[in-house]
């Protein structure tokens, strides 16, 4: 991999050289090709501040979200080191850390990973970066009963209904529109394709917030689940009834066929 500068704006560093990242971690967590070692390097202190690393892809939909979260934590912990990972362009680091999937929010003190987040879970990127860097940034933290679950639900509800309402037909599957991770969610995509039905689709398996948050908001517990103008339909079983009487062709918005 060949060294390039590294873009740097205030405490985000946008790796392009991970040495960067080696040299900032080198008394906190050493980075091999294939692992992430249990000891300290050198003499460092039980405060070391916690180094926040976040991996992503471009291809993934969810990581616009999050890098926007990231930006924002990077502004509000003005003392902690931000460093956003194209996880692709760094196969080593990313096997360090066992990354299986974009996006992935690392918080590592030391030897010690002190923090994961896998997916989209804003909630608990924010809360884990709070519980990690506030004392370092002089912030103080709420108790945790000062979060009131009501506030939390409402939150879930409203980036719910925005997923839903993303595009005019939206289905929710277990992996993606080329590589579905289950029977069910290959089944639904293909007689989707078979419509020529153009759809939105969100991989649940990224969010596990989104994956149980929908069940109840949708008071449906299985998977797949497609939506129609906001609406929910159903899932398989109930589209290959509805592709069969040719009701389901009917309830598609004209901009969501294929010509």
């Amino acid at each position: 991999m060949s060294s390039k500068v590294v873009v740097s704006m205030s405490n985000i560093i946008q790796l392009q050289d991970e040495s960067e990242l080696r040299k900032t971690l080198e008394d906190k967590v050493q980075v091999t090709g294939t692992a992430v070692k249990d000891q300290a390097i050198g003499s460092a202190s039980n405060a070391s501040p916690v180094v926040v690393i976040y991996f992503w892809a471009d291809w993934a939909e969810q990581c616009k979200q999050v890098e926007s979260v990231i930006d924002d934590l990077a502004k509000k912990y003005t003392k902690t080191q931000f460093f956003k990972v194209e996880a692709e362009n760094f196969e080593d680091i990313s096997e360090a850390y066992e990354i299986s999937a974009v996006p992935t929010v690392i918080l590592a003190q030391k030897a010690k990973i002190v923090g994961r987040v896998d997916g989209a879970n804003v909630a608990d990127i924010v809360k884990k970066v709070a519980e990690a860097c506030a004392a370092d940034n002089g912030i103080k933290t709420e108790p945790a009963s000062a979060v009131k679950p009501a506030e939390l639900q409402q939150d879930l509800n409203t980036r719910l209904k925005g997923l839903i309402e993303r595009a005019p037909v939206m289905v929710f599957i277990k992996g993606t529109a080329a590589q579905p991770r289950c029977g069910f969610s290959k089944k639904i995509v293909g007689m989707l394709n078979e419509q020529n039905i153009k759809y939105g689709y969100f991989d649940i398996l990224t969010d596990e917030q989104v994956r149980q948050g929908l069940k109840e908001y949708s008071d449906w517990p299985t998977y797949p689940q497609l939506y129609i103008s906001g609406e929910l339909v159903g899932g398989v079983d109930i589209v290959a009834e509805m592709i069969e009487s040719g009701d389901l062709i009917g309830m598609v918005p004209a901009g969501a066929i294929a010509k």
